[in-house]
């Protein structure tokens, strides 16, 4: 129904930033909320951020002040801004979608991108 790209990760020193993005394509219409996810080795993939096409947005505790999640609606297109980069905010970053009437990290979201990794050393 809908397909995700994600790009811009890569590997960075901590304290540094980088910036994702990921672009959306074939029926989006219904697809309000788009969301980052991320899983590292050994653990359980969490919700990072989320914005609903309307504006509104919801942040992991972990990630509050650093991240900044944001839309370009006519471009199909979400970012995850990143900065003040720690090593453990290593892991594979997802890229997500799911229709319906609110937006939130506990979703379960529908629609999945492949992945891009982030890797921060210290």
């Amino acid at each position: 129904q809908v397909q995700l790209v994600e790009s811009g990760g890569g590997s960075v020193q901590a304290g540094g930033s980088l910036r994702l993005s990921c672009a959306a394509s074939g029926y989006t219409y219904s697809y309000n909320c788009m969301g980052w996810f991320r899983q590292a080795p050994g653990k359980e993939r969490e919700g990072v951020a989320t914005i609903d096409r309307d504006g509104p947005t919801s942040y992991a505790d972990s990630v509050k002040g650093r991240f900044t999640i944001s839309q370009d609606i006519r471009k199909n297109t979400v970012y995850l801004q990143m900065n003040s980069l720690k090593p453990e905010d290593t892991a594979m970053y997802y890229c997500a979608a799911v229709p319906g009437l609110y937006c939130s990290i506990s979703r379960t979201f529908t629609s999945w991108g492949q992945g891009t990794q982030v890797t921060v050393s210290s």
